[in-house]
């Protein structure tokens, strides 16, 4: 044991896949999450239960975020505060404005914010693949990029609150521009005639790769699983902020506009809870092709 407690508040998709490094690396972690069953999930592997996000603040000296919305991170946040924790390190994707928000109301208490959003997915957290997008004093990222590490390979972005949430929103757009375009490219192939398997081998040779090409149509599209682990309204709520800083900063986004309404389409198609890969599926119901299969 290191002797230093950690806090983690928010066990769900991510939370519940990245916390357990802590404990594999010989951190004492408190974690608090409304849903009981994760909390006890987490005590299995070896974590403290707290009895509130102010709990976990009481206990801990650095306390990790892991959270589905803005709002429930800003709604946290305040939690926090009485408790006086050193540092927050926020892995939820809010969006520049309020990670900077947050970032000040933390600051005014003397708590500094870490602006460390992450992108890989619930494999990626699993694995410890993330990458993660960070943006804090340097001070503070010295002290922070080793626990960080434990997750992924860490990115310092920049020193200002906002700068990590940035970067993870082009990174997100880009994601789901790329997959809504290889959906269509692919259901035109497989129209043709063409073995989606091998488009696939073609692509990831060619200049039109990209991690559709390489990662979700290969792994939740083919099989026909859509299981890729990302909800198509956490995608959409992604996509909206991403669009709505741009618009905010006088950046025009075409194309992100479009991947937008393809997500809009899908959560309207397939709910809320669907996966975001099942955009293909839109793609597939208009085409009338399957886009599935393999090489024997």
């Amino acid at each position: 044991m290191t002797g230093k407690t950690l806090g983690f508040i928010g066990l769900g998709s991510m939370g519940s896949a990245m916390a357990p490094h802590l404990l594999a690396a010989g951190h004492e972690v408190v974690a608090y999450d409304p849903t009981a069953a994760a909390v006890e999930a987490f005590k299995n592997a070896g974590g403290k239960a707290a009895a509130s996000a102010a709990d976990v603040a009481a206990q801990a000296q650095i306390v990790f975020l892991s959270l589905p919305t803005p709002a429930i991170v800003q709604d946290v946040a305040r939690q926090l505060i009485p408790g006086k924790p050193r540092i927050v390190v926020d892995l939820s994707t809010t969006g520049p404005r309020v990670s900077v928000a947050v970032g000040q109301e933390l600051g005014a208490a003397g708590i500094q914010l870490v602006d460390a959003p992450v992108s890989g997915g619930r494999a990626g957290a699993l694995g410890a693949k993330l990458a993660l997008m960070v943006a804090c004093p340097l001070a503070t990222w010295e002290e922070v990029q080793p626990l960080l590490a434990l997750f992924g390979k860490t990115f310092h972005v920049g020193e200002g609150a906002g700068q990590g949430q940035t970067m993870k929103l082009v990174n997100n757009m880009l994601s789901v521009a790329a997959l809504a375009a290889t959906s269509e490219g692919m259901a035109m192939g497989v129209k043709a005639g063409l073995d989606p398997a091998v488009m696939l081998d073609v692509l990831n040779a060619s200049s039109g790769k990209n991690s559709a090409t390489t990662d979700k149509m290969p792994r939740s599209v083919l099989p026909g699983t859509f299981d890729f682990g990302f909800a198509t309204q956490l995608s959409l709520k992604d996509l909206r902020l991403c669009l709505d800083e741009a618009e905010a900063a006088g950046v025009p986004m075409i194309v992100g506009s479009a991947a937008r309404t393809m997500l809009n389409i899908t959560q309207a198609s397939y709910g809320p809870d669907s996966d975001f890969t099942s955009m293909a599926r839109v793609v597939e119901q208009w085409a009338k092709v399957e886009i599935r299969g393999g090489k024997g």
